[in-house]
């Protein structure tokens, strides 16, 4: 499994397509927050990172489907997932090996912006006036939104040899678990079980833990949402296999 593991990462970031995906993943979110006047930061006039985690899920929309999209579509392109399957391990340790790699990846992608928060603690009058608590509340919200991404990745990488149709699988998905829910449940005729349709999304979720509050049954929520595309994705690669 580490093998699997170690191959997966080190195959991803000797090749340019990692750090340019990181690097434009960093270079928009830049843009957005300290230069666009719709968007920025400084214009907000408060110490605060709101701003930051609500558009971070929307360029995650963009940033995980290009991650995943390689994982077992490239695989089996060049032909080397037969060769894969035929390792003495089994289907879920290889979907877990993958799904590790692909979530360190996204991991990398968000440590350099905690520079983000040092930068509004310093800028804040006085200075250090932010909401600690919210923003480390905020970052493992963004980490559980990068999981249940990353398990949708590698779901839709699983069902094609094509890394542009993984890519676009992927981003459907992942926007229609994000804001498909809310936009269902507003619906007239589902408005006596509103409360139930936006709850199986994850932005209600998502947008309690940036609260700064850690709820069991949101946590609940992510690992159980993890957990089933991964089993789906087990499901695929087992019958392909």
């Amino acid at each position: 499994m580490y093998a699997v593991f170690k191959r997966e990462l080190f195959s991803f970031l000797s090749s340019m397509v990692a750090y340019i995906t990181i690097g434009v993943f960093l270079l928009v979110s830049g843009l957005l927050l300290w230069f666009f006047p719709d968007t920025s930061l400084l214009d907000y006039g408060y110490a605060d990172l709101a701003g930051f985690f609500s558009l971070v899920p929307y360029l995650f929309m963009f940033l995980i489907p290009a991650i995943t999209m390689r994982s077992f579509a490239e695989e089996r392109r060049e032909g080397t997932y037969e060769l894969l399957i035929t390792r003495p391990i089994t289907v879920w340790q290889i979907v877990i090996a993958k799904y590790l790699s692909s979530l360190l990846l996204v991991l990398f992608s968000l440590i350099p912006t905690i520079i983000y928060y040092y930068s509004i603690s310093k800028l804040g009058f006085p200075e250090g006036n932010i909401d600690t608590g919210a923003v480390i509340g905020s970052y493992i919200g963004l980490f559980l939104l990068g999981a249940a991404f990353t398990s949708i990745g590698l779901f839709a990488s699983a069902l094609t040899k094509n890394q542009v149709i993984a890519f676009v699988i992927c981003a459907a998905l992942c926007a229609f678990a994000f804001l498909g829910f809310d936009y269902s449940s507003q619906l007239i005729s589902l408005q006596n079980i509103e409360g139930l349709i936006s709850g199986l999304g994850i932005n209600q979720h998502y947008n309690s833990i940036s609260r700064g509050v850690l709820d069991t049954r949101d946590l609940i929520y992510f690992i159980t949402f993890s957990v089933l595309f991964l089993l789906f994705t087990k499901l695929v690669i087992g019958g392909k296999r």
